[in-house]
């Protein structure tokens, strides 16, 4: 595939809202009116369960080892968006836990600090460098690249940093996790060769089993948060107050991510894929993580994930248009191509 990557997220002029975001809002209310609850709930939390095993499993059948080691080429620029993936976002979280309780409850923070441990995007990390003129390959690998590493580093970090804010992590965790994420993953890796033409061919529907399944974790994690009554704990000030607290987590990596890049010596190209890679977190992957480190305090934790994603879009694609404006030099007339070596995963999950 050489052709020119068509980015799947379209920029309007005013600032967008993610179609998505308002399917995951439906789904928030539906659980809100009608929460699943007696045998229901029962039915829901083993599908919900089914869901993210069957998540991890395509993405890990999506991920093409080879794509991978090619992209190893470029090993100091992914390193550095693994950096600011699991390191700065993470040391900012930390910095956060100053504002508890006076400006966020405990549990609001456990969600704060649980998304700045969540890997980056894929879609749209490479929409939105291929929109601002930006090393879209980089891009393609790094969000592969901090994906495969967060299925393992997103769950250790939680234990490590949130540790009793994730419903007390023990043996039977670190079961559910290896259970419900790694091991799907792993077959998914390793029956690759065989479906991945099945994958390629089937591309739109398995999108709709990514959406399906990601919006059921949501709606079982908040049946589950209405029925502990956890949501008398957030009121419209608190919300306010962590969206101004995420405004300000995102300008940071926004900043840290550009200038560091200009300060460690890459291209503009290449500070662009760092930027968008290095400054996003996968809804995608977060929300079904979430079930599972967190279990019925889940809704509270994504709440701040949710509210985060729809930010970045938003913010990152002004900022990718007004990349895409800036005098670009000599010998590059337009968006940057995609090497011939170099492919869009079969599909990207839902909710990115």
């Amino acid at each position: 595939m050489n052709r020119r990557l068509s980015p799947r997220i379209r920029i309007p002029s005013w600032l967008p809202v993610d179609p998505y975001i308002l399917a995951l809002i439906g789904t928030v209310v539906l659980a809100a009116l009608l929460p699943a609850s007696g045998t229901a709930a029962d039915v829901a939390g083993g599908a919900s369960t089914g869901a993210v095993a069957l998540l991890f499993f395509l993405y890990g059948a999506r991920l093409s080892t080879r794509e991978m080691v090619d992209g190893l080429k470029h090993w100091r620029l992914h390193l550095t968006v693994l950096a600011c993936t699991f390191l700065l976002f993470p040391l900012l979280g930390l910095a956060a836990r100053g504002l508890v309780p006076f400006v966020l409850t405990p549990q609001l923070y456990s969600g704060l600090l649980f998304l700045c441990l969540v890997p980056s995007t894929v879609q749209s990390s490479i929409a939105f460098t291929s929109i601002a003129r930006g090393n879209v390959a980089a891009a393609i690998c790094a969000g592969s690249f901090s994906s495969l590493v967060g299925i393992v580093i997103t769950p250790l970090l939680a234990a490590l940093l949130i540790g009793g804010g994730t419903a007390g992590f023990s043996a039977d965790s670190l079961f559910k996790i290896v259970a419900q994420l790694l091991l799907p993953f792993l077959a998914g890796q390793l029956l690759r060769r065989w479906i991945v033409g099945f994958l390629t061919r089937h591309r739109e529907l398995l999108g709709l089993v990514d959406r399906g399944s990601v919006l059921l974790v949501v709606y079982t994690a908040f049946s589950q948060g209405m029925a502990a009554g956890i949501w008398h704990q957030v009121t419209p000030a608190r919300l306010a107050v962590l969206l101004g607290v995420e405004a300000v987590l995102l300008a940071a990596m926004l900043s840290l991510s550009w200038y560091g890049g200009k300060r460690l010596g890459f291209g503009r190209a290449d500070r662009i894929a760092i930027q968008f890679a290095g400054s996003k977190k996968s809804l995608a992957a977060g929300l079904p993580m979430a079930s599972v480190l967190f279990g019925a305090q889940a809704s509270l934790a994504v709440l701040p994930l949710m509210l985060f994603h729809q930010m970045q879009l938003m913010v990152c694609a002004v900022i990718a248009k007004r990349r895409a404006a800036d005098p670009q030099p000599p010998g590059i007339p337009g968006p940057l191509k995609r090497p011939a070596s170099i492919r869009t995963p079969v599909s990207t999950p839902a909710g990115e």
